[in-house]
Parts: C-alpha cells; sequence; structure tokens
C-alpha cells in the first residue's frame, strides 16, 4: 500500500506526443496529477478525461502536471487521445506489474463493452495520484471500477486549500493500532 508522505514506485511510459514521461524528472511546481485510466474500452473513462482535459489550464496555473496513463498500445492510446482532445498528455504501455506497485485494481476481459470495443485480457482499474516533486505521494485513489470516481474540480479546490494553508498530506500513519 502507498502511503502519503513517502516515496512513490519508479514511473516510467511513453507518450503519444511528448517523449516519455520519467515521473522522477517531470519537475512540476507543486504536483503532478497522474490519472491512471482504464483503457479506450472504457465510455466511463472517455467522460471522465473530457472532464479532465477541460480544466488542465487551471492545473497549470496551480503548478500541477497533468498526465493520463493506461496499460494500452498506442494505438488505442491515440484512438482515446483523439477523442478526448489535444491538451491533456497521454501515456501508454503501463506495464500491469507497476500498476500493481500503484495500488491499481486489476481486472480481465470480458469481451465487448456497451460501446463494442473489446477489452484487453488484463487491464488496471482506475486511480488518481497528487505526486509532489520530491516524488512522494501527496493525495491518492483507487477504484476497483470506472464509477464514483473523485470530481477533478474538487480536487482543484483541494489544492487551492491544501496550499494556502500548507496542509500536509494524510493518511501517513503505520505503526501499530
Amino acid at each position: 500500500m502507498l502511503l502519503p508522505r513517502r516515496s512513490v514506485p519508479e514511473l516510467r511510459v511513453p507518450t503519444l506526443a511528448h517523449g516519455g514521461f520519467d515521473l522522477a524528472a517531470d519537475a512540476p511546481k507543486l504536483f503532478t496529477l497522474i490519472c491512471f485510466y482504464r483503457g479506450l474500452h472504457c465510455p466511463a473513462c472517455l467522460k471522465y478525461l473530457r472532464e479532465l482535459e477541460s480544466l488542465i489550464p487551471e492545473y497549470e496555473r496551480r503548478g500541477t502536471k497533468v498526465i493520463a496513463i493506461s496499460s494500452d498500445v498506442r494505438e488505442r492510446a491515440q484512438e482515446m487521445a483523439s477523442k478526448v482532445g489535444a491538451g491533456l498528455r497521454f501515456g501508454y504501455s503501463l506495464p500491469l506489474a507497476v500498476a500493481r506497485k500503484w495500488g491499481l485494481y486489476i481486472s480481465s476481459s470480458r469481451g465487448k463493452t456497451s460501446i463494442n470495443i473489446e477489452e484487453p485480457s488484463l487491464f488496471s482499474e482506475p486511480g488518481v495520484f497528487l505526486i509532489r516533486p520530491d516524488g512522494t505521494l501527496y493525495y491518492g485513489a483507487v477504484q476497483t471500477m470506472p464509477f464514483a470516481r473523485p470530481l477533478f474540480s474538487e480536487l482543484l479546490q483541494a489544492i487551492d486549500f491544501a496550499v494556502a494553508r500548507d496542509y500536509p498530506a494524510r493518511g501517513e500513519y503505520d505503526g501499530p493500532l
């Protein structure tokens, strides 16, 4: 389990238009927002990523770099990117072993989805993370299904609150209970 205020696992993936992504070298002012999404087959992901894409200028104003990552191959990631919009960085080919290190749940294919796109044989479920420039976890949320994800507009408000009050990452305690 990832713990706030502790280093997150390495994360390196190719991107569609920005060269290789290496979390350790991303160098945001305040945060890197990582949105792990299920893949091209997921209509909920498309809606979710469109919301995120529309808010990128707001995140950038808050010193936050944004990337969406899936285990999809390049072609499927490109198709998703063309549906979402040009403002979002897309990483692809996330190794599922790395997804598991990040605490993401892994699902197996159920065939074609409601939008008639075949699911990959295995893929990761959603997760949203805010990572500090020093590589430590500030915020994390993972889902076992495509439903009930954190709202990106509320996450912007949370960043404003955290910055204004120098609010620490919470959930860091791992001692005896």
